[in-house]
């Protein structure tokens, strides 16, 4: 698919991710996860402003509760409101030793879904990560799929019937049934054939088609309901993140990429490695669903 892929900010991150439209507003929210720094564009007026983080912050939710967002740090649940700066801890997480939270997003039911990765000071990654979900009323609970080395791709198909979701290093998109129960887990998409590289984040379209970005491929790709491979963007970076659509009408799609692991020789190359990009893909996408637990609950308990 031949589009005009344009580089919207120039950020230059080691390890951008987490990428969503806050549609009330209209501004691209992202984290640098090593930076520990959580990140905001308005492309209206063209600004671009940034918030440190008190831990490596791997994914987060909008929410209900205006001016909030739901925040997966490394190693706990928080709320963090933007008017103020305030952090309200949740809860620390109930996690493997040496992993930290990762890929997450929000259910069609309100409901924050993440995953956890494992990153081990020697040695190579194990499945050790899980897949686990905030409800509501702020209790926590561990989803029965299977173990992760590293979660990635969690997006909900239009009606929140199908969860998708990953082991990067399996190289296959899963999905499963979804609900207040989880179903059956099959294949959704099978890329161990793919070279180089391997699935990150992904996003739902409005058709219900899977947008994924594919870290060290170089290319977003969209597979339809089915699976079937329908459309692949060339992206001027080897290593995309997480795709998400924004803009008024939620028809450009943006995308976050990193230059983590990348040689000096290997960046002088890739000058635009963990750059923000924007395109237009001639889909529109859904917007983004908001977190319905209440950060006062937290003074509550």
């Amino acid at each position: 698919m031949s589009v005009d892929v344009r580089v919207a900010v120039q950020s230059g991150h080691a390890l951008g991710e987490g990428v969503l439209w806050c549609d009330r507003t209209q501004s691209l929210l992202w984290t640098d996860i090593h930076a520990s720094m959580l990140w905001r564009y308005v492309p209206g007026d063209g600004t671009v402003r940034s918030w440190p983080m008190p831990e490596r912050l791997a994914s987060f939710a909008l929410c209900v509760a205006d001016g909030w967002l739901l925040l997966a740090l490394a190693s706990r649940l928080a709320f963090f409101h933007f008017g103020t700066g305030e952090i309200r801890e949740i809860r620390t997480l109930p996690i493997a030793p040496e992993t930290r939270a990762n890929d997450g997003a929000c259910d069609r039911q309100g409901r924050f879904v993440f995953g956890t990765l494992h990153e081990p000071a020697h040695g190579p990654k194990g499945a050790h990560g899980q897949f686990l979900r905030l409800d509501a009323d702020l209790t926590l609970h561990e989803l029965p799929l299977p173990r992760v080395a590293i979660a990635n791709s969690v997006a909900f198909s239009p009606d929140g019937g199908t969860m998708y979701f990953c082991d990067s290093l399996q190289k296959r998109i899963l999905q499963c049934e979804y609900g207040d129960e989880v179903g059956a887990v099959s294949t959704f998409v099978d890329l161990t054939s793919l070279e180089g590289g391997e699935p990150d984040g992904s996003t739902v379209d409005s058709e219900g088609g899977v947008w994924n970005a594919q870290w060290g491929a170089s290319r977003v790709v969209r597979y339809r309901a089915d699976g079937r491979e329908d459309r692949v963007v060339a992206m001027p970076t080897s290593q995309p993140t997480r795709p998400a659509f924004g803009g008024p009408s939620l028809a450009t799609l943006y995308v976050t990429s990193a230059h983590d692991g990348m040689t000096d020789a290997a960046r002088s190359i890739d000058r635009h490695a963990g750059d923000v990009f924007a395109f237009e893909p001639g889909i529109t996408g859904l917007r983004e669903p908001r977190f319905a637990g209440d950060p006062d609950a937290v003074r509550r308990r």
